[in-house]
Protein backbone atom coordinates (compact mmCIF):
# COMPACT_ATOMS: atom_id res chain seq x y z
CA UNK A 1 0.00 0.00 0.00
CA UNK A 2 1.47 3.48 -1.31
CA UNK A 3 0.93 6.40 1.16
CA UNK A 4 0.74 9.74 -0.83
CA UNK A 5 0.37 13.39 1.04
CA UNK A 6 1.66 15.50 -2.02
CA UNK A 7 -0.77 16.36 -4.68
CA UNK A 8 2.10 17.05 -7.25
CA UNK A 9 3.56 13.37 -6.63
CA UNK A 10 -0.28 12.11 -6.81
CA UNK A 11 -0.90 13.90 -10.29
CA UNK A 12 2.24 11.97 -11.58
CA UNK A 13 1.44 8.86 -10.04
CA UNK A 14 -2.29 9.01 -11.72
CA UNK A 15 -0.74 10.17 -14.95
CA UNK A 16 1.05 6.26 -14.97
CA UNK A 17 -2.21 4.47 -13.90
CA UNK A 18 -3.54 2.49 -16.59
CA UNK A 19 -5.89 0.57 -14.43
CA UNK A 20 -9.26 0.68 -13.14
CA UNK A 21 -9.63 2.34 -9.92
CA UNK A 22 -12.55 2.19 -7.47
CA UNK A 23 -12.43 5.24 -4.70
CA UNK A 24 -13.74 5.48 -1.22
CA UNK A 25 -13.45 9.46 -0.13
CA UNK A 26 -13.45 8.85 3.62
CA UNK A 27 -12.81 11.59 6.24
CA UNK A 28 -10.74 8.74 8.38
CA UNK A 29 -11.57 7.33 11.89
CA UNK A 30 -12.67 4.34 9.95
CA UNK A 31 -14.57 1.76 11.09
CA UNK A 32 -16.56 -1.34 9.84
CA UNK A 33 -18.72 0.52 7.79
CA UNK A 34 -15.95 2.42 5.59
CA UNK A 35 -14.01 -0.85 5.92
CA UNK A 36 -17.45 -2.69 4.15
CA UNK A 37 -16.97 -0.18 1.39
CA UNK A 38 -13.10 -0.36 0.85
CA UNK A 39 -13.80 -4.21 0.63
CA UNK A 40 -16.44 -3.50 -2.31
CA UNK A 41 -14.16 -1.75 -4.24
CA UNK A 42 -11.61 -3.77 -3.74
CA UNK A 43 -13.62 -6.83 -5.27
CA UNK A 44 -14.86 -4.79 -8.20
CA UNK A 45 -11.86 -2.88 -9.41
CA UNK A 46 -8.08 -3.65 -10.32
CA UNK A 47 -6.95 -0.96 -7.81
CA UNK A 48 -8.64 0.77 -4.65
CA UNK A 49 -8.01 4.06 -3.61
CA UNK A 50 -8.65 5.64 0.19
CA UNK A 51 -8.75 9.56 0.91
CA UNK A 52 -8.07 10.34 3.69
CA UNK A 53 -8.88 14.23 4.86
CA UNK A 54 -11.03 15.75 7.05
CA UNK A 55 -12.96 18.57 4.78
CA UNK A 56 -13.21 21.80 7.03
CA UNK A 57 -15.26 23.63 4.53
CA UNK A 58 -18.17 21.13 5.36
CA UNK A 59 -18.04 22.00 9.30
CA UNK A 60 -20.70 25.21 9.81
CA UNK A 61 -19.63 24.47 13.29
CA UNK A 62 -15.73 24.90 14.81
CA UNK A 63 -16.43 23.10 17.80
CA UNK A 64 -17.65 20.27 15.53
CA UNK A 65 -14.41 20.43 13.08
CA UNK A 66 -12.06 20.57 16.25
CA UNK A 67 -13.96 17.77 17.82
CA UNK A 68 -13.97 15.37 14.89
CA UNK A 69 -12.27 12.47 16.03
CA UNK A 70 -8.79 11.28 13.87
CA UNK A 71 -6.24 7.82 13.91
CA UNK A 72 -4.36 8.08 11.29
CA UNK A 73 -2.16 4.91 12.10
CA UNK A 74 -4.90 2.58 12.52
CA UNK A 75 -6.51 3.68 9.23
CA UNK A 76 -3.41 3.24 7.48
CA UNK A 77 -3.63 -0.41 9.11
CA UNK A 78 -7.29 -1.27 8.55
CA UNK A 79 -6.84 0.11 5.18
CA UNK A 80 -4.09 -2.28 4.33
CA UNK A 81 -5.77 -5.06 5.92
CA UNK A 82 -8.40 -4.62 3.24
CA UNK A 83 -6.09 -4.59 0.42
CA UNK A 84 -6.16 -1.34 -0.43
CA UNK A 85 -3.39 -0.43 -2.84
CA UNK A 86 -2.64 3.98 -2.58
CA UNK A 87 -3.91 5.87 -0.07
CA UNK A 88 -4.34 9.88 -0.94
CA UNK A 89 -3.73 11.83 2.31
CA UNK A 90 -3.22 15.58 1.19
CA UNK A 91 -3.74 18.99 3.69
CA UNK A 92 -5.55 21.97 3.65
CA UNK A 93 -3.33 24.50 1.70
CA UNK A 94 -3.06 21.71 -0.94
CA UNK A 95 -6.94 20.85 -1.42
CA UNK A 96 -7.69 24.55 -1.32
CA UNK A 97 -5.16 26.37 -3.13
CA UNK A 98 -7.71 29.16 -4.22
CA UNK A 99 -8.68 29.60 -0.52
CA UNK A 100 -11.93 28.22 -0.94
CA UNK A 101 -12.85 30.82 -3.65
CA UNK A 102 -14.25 28.54 -6.15
CA UNK A 103 -17.49 26.60 -4.84
CA UNK A 104 -20.05 23.77 -6.56
CA UNK A 105 -23.45 25.11 -5.06
CA UNK A 106 -26.56 22.91 -5.34
CA UNK A 107 -29.70 25.36 -4.89
CA UNK A 108 -32.70 22.72 -4.39
CA UNK A 109 -31.82 19.58 -2.61
CA UNK A 110 -28.99 20.66 -0.76
CA UNK A 111 -31.02 23.31 0.98
CA UNK A 112 -33.30 20.20 2.81
CA UNK A 113 -32.65 18.32 5.68
CA UNK A 114 -29.41 18.51 6.94
CA UNK A 115 -28.87 21.46 4.64
CA UNK A 116 -31.58 23.44 6.34
CA UNK A 117 -29.75 23.66 9.46
CA UNK A 118 -25.78 23.36 8.36
CA UNK A 119 -25.46 26.37 6.29
CA UNK A 120 -23.11 25.88 3.96
CA UNK A 121 -22.22 22.28 4.99
CA UNK A 122 -23.21 20.71 1.10
CA UNK A 123 -21.57 23.37 -0.70
CA UNK A 124 -18.39 21.98 1.07
CA UNK A 125 -19.15 18.31 0.46
CA UNK A 126 -19.43 19.10 -3.17
CA UNK A 127 -16.82 21.30 -3.52
CA UNK A 128 -14.19 19.09 -2.26
CA UNK A 129 -15.76 15.45 -3.60
CA UNK A 130 -15.72 16.92 -7.23
CA UNK A 131 -11.78 18.34 -6.69
CA UNK A 132 -11.26 14.40 -5.32
CA UNK A 133 -13.36 12.62 -8.07
CA UNK A 134 -10.84 15.28 -10.46
CA UNK A 135 -7.92 13.88 -8.59
CA UNK A 136 -8.24 10.58 -8.35
CA UNK A 137 -10.27 9.48 -11.68
CA UNK A 138 -12.32 6.18 -10.54
CA UNK A 139 -14.15 4.61 -12.72
CA UNK A 140 -16.31 3.81 -9.84
CA UNK A 141 -16.53 5.71 -6.36
CA UNK A 142 -18.91 4.08 -3.33
CA UNK A 143 -20.60 5.99 -0.67
CA UNK A 144 -22.50 4.68 2.45
CA UNK A 145 -26.57 5.29 2.19
CA UNK A 146 -26.40 6.50 6.02
CA UNK A 147 -25.86 9.69 4.15
CA UNK A 148 -28.29 9.61 1.54
CA UNK A 149 -28.98 12.70 0.89
CA UNK A 150 -25.16 13.63 0.35
CA UNK A 151 -25.34 10.40 -2.06
CA UNK A 152 -28.01 11.53 -3.88
CA UNK A 153 -26.64 15.23 -4.24
CA UNK A 154 -22.71 13.69 -5.30
CA UNK A 155 -24.63 11.15 -7.78
CA UNK A 156 -26.93 14.26 -9.36
CA UNK A 157 -23.89 16.47 -9.29
CA UNK A 158 -21.88 14.02 -11.40
CA UNK A 159 -24.69 13.39 -14.02
CA UNK A 160 -25.05 17.10 -14.17
CA UNK A 161 -21.20 17.80 -15.25
CA UNK A 162 -21.36 15.21 -17.34
CA UNK A 163 -18.81 13.29 -14.91
CA UNK A 164 -17.62 9.52 -16.03
CA UNK A 165 -17.21 7.89 -12.49
CA UNK A 166 -20.12 5.78 -11.42
CA UNK A 167 -21.63 6.63 -7.98
CA UNK A 168 -21.96 3.35 -6.18
CA UNK A 169 -24.22 3.51 -2.42
CA UNK A 170 -23.88 1.16 -0.36
CA UNK A 171 -26.51 -0.18 2.48
CA UNK A 172 -25.32 1.22 6.17
CA UNK A 173 -23.56 -0.82 8.46
CA UNK A 174 -25.45 -0.97 11.62
CA UNK A 175 -24.50 -1.78 15.33
CA UNK A 176 -26.61 -4.67 16.85
CA UNK A 177 -28.80 -2.27 18.08
CA UNK A 178 -29.59 -0.55 15.32
CA UNK A 179 -27.42 2.63 15.89
CA UNK A 180 -25.87 3.58 12.34
CA UNK A 181 -21.70 3.09 12.31
CA UNK A 182 -20.37 6.06 12.58
CA UNK A 183 -17.14 8.26 13.04
CA UNK A 184 -18.96 10.15 15.24
CA UNK A 185 -19.93 7.42 17.50
CA UNK A 186 -16.68 7.53 19.30
CA UNK A 187 -17.41 10.84 21.26
CA UNK A 188 -20.66 9.22 22.81
CA UNK A 189 -20.27 8.10 26.26
CA UNK A 190 -22.61 5.52 27.87
CA UNK A 191 -25.72 7.25 28.71
CA UNK A 192 -25.44 8.81 25.32
CA UNK A 193 -24.84 5.77 23.68
CA UNK A 194 -27.74 4.51 25.04
CA UNK A 195 -29.67 7.03 24.04
CA UNK A 196 -28.64 7.09 20.37
CA UNK A 197 -28.90 3.54 20.52
CA UNK A 198 -33.36 4.12 19.99
CA UNK A 199 -32.49 6.63 17.40
CA UNK A 200 -32.91 3.77 14.51
CA UNK A 201 -35.98 2.15 16.28
CA UNK A 202 -38.27 5.51 16.52
CA UNK A 203 -37.36 6.21 13.23
CA UNK A 204 -38.52 2.82 11.84
CA UNK A 205 -41.55 2.13 14.23
CA UNK A 206 -42.99 5.93 14.52
CA UNK A 207 -46.35 6.32 12.47
CA UNK A 208 -45.49 9.67 11.68
CA UNK A 209 -43.09 12.13 11.75
CA UNK A 210 -44.07 14.13 14.71
CA UNK A 211 -44.28 10.70 16.92
CA UNK A 212 -40.99 10.27 16.05
CA UNK A 213 -39.81 13.97 17.17
CA UNK A 214 -41.81 13.34 20.45
CA UNK A 215 -40.00 9.98 21.30
CA UNK A 216 -36.97 11.52 20.43
CA UNK A 217 -37.59 14.46 23.16
CA UNK A 218 -38.69 12.71 25.60
CA UNK A 219 -35.17 10.93 25.70
CA UNK A 220 -33.83 14.33 26.00
CA UNK A 221 -32.42 14.47 22.12
CA UNK A 222 -32.71 17.82 20.48
CA UNK A 223 -33.76 16.87 17.19
CA UNK A 224 -32.74 18.83 14.15
CA UNK A 225 -35.08 16.99 11.79
CA UNK A 226 -37.43 14.29 11.22
CA UNK A 227 -38.53 14.59 8.06
CA UNK A 228 -40.11 11.84 5.20
CA UNK A 229 -39.14 12.44 1.37
CA UNK A 230 -38.77 9.33 -1.08
CA UNK A 231 -40.43 7.17 0.55
CA UNK A 232 -37.90 7.13 3.32
CA UNK A 233 -37.80 8.63 6.75
CA UNK A 234 -34.71 10.51 7.59
CA UNK A 235 -33.51 11.99 11.17
CA UNK A 236 -31.28 14.09 12.67
CA UNK A 237 -30.81 14.44 16.25
CA UNK A 238 -28.18 16.05 18.85
CA UNK A 239 -26.85 14.33 22.03
CA UNK A 240 -25.12 15.52 24.76
CA UNK A 241 -22.08 13.37 25.94
CA UNK A 242 -19.35 14.67 28.35
CA UNK A 243 -19.84 18.15 27.75
CA UNK A 244 -20.13 17.93 23.85
CA UNK A 245 -23.03 17.68 21.70
CA UNK A 246 -22.80 14.82 18.84
CA UNK A 247 -24.77 15.08 15.73
CA UNK A 248 -26.10 12.13 14.78
CA UNK A 249 -28.11 11.08 11.54
CA UNK A 250 -30.03 8.06 9.65
CA UNK A 251 -32.44 7.27 7.42
CA UNK A 252 -34.66 4.01 6.54
CA UNK A 253 -38.07 2.78 5.00
CA UNK A 254 -40.20 3.31 8.03
CA UNK A 255 -42.40 0.42 8.87
CA UNK A 256 -45.82 1.97 8.02
CA UNK A 257 -44.67 2.36 4.65
CA UNK A 258 -43.52 -0.63 3.81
Amino acid sequence: MQLVKDLEQWQRLRSELDKALGFVPTMGALHEGHLSLLRRSVAENELTVLSIFVNATQFNNQADLQSYPTSIEDDLKLAQSVGVDLVLMPDYVQMYPDNFRFQMHEEIFSQDLCGSDRSGHFTGVLTVVLKLLNLVQPEKAYFGLKDYQQYLLIKDMCAGLFLPTQIIGCETLRENDGLAMSSRNRRLDGVARDVAGSFNGILYHSNSDEDAISALQALGCNVAYIKTLYGRRFGAVEIESQGDTVRLIDNLVPENLK
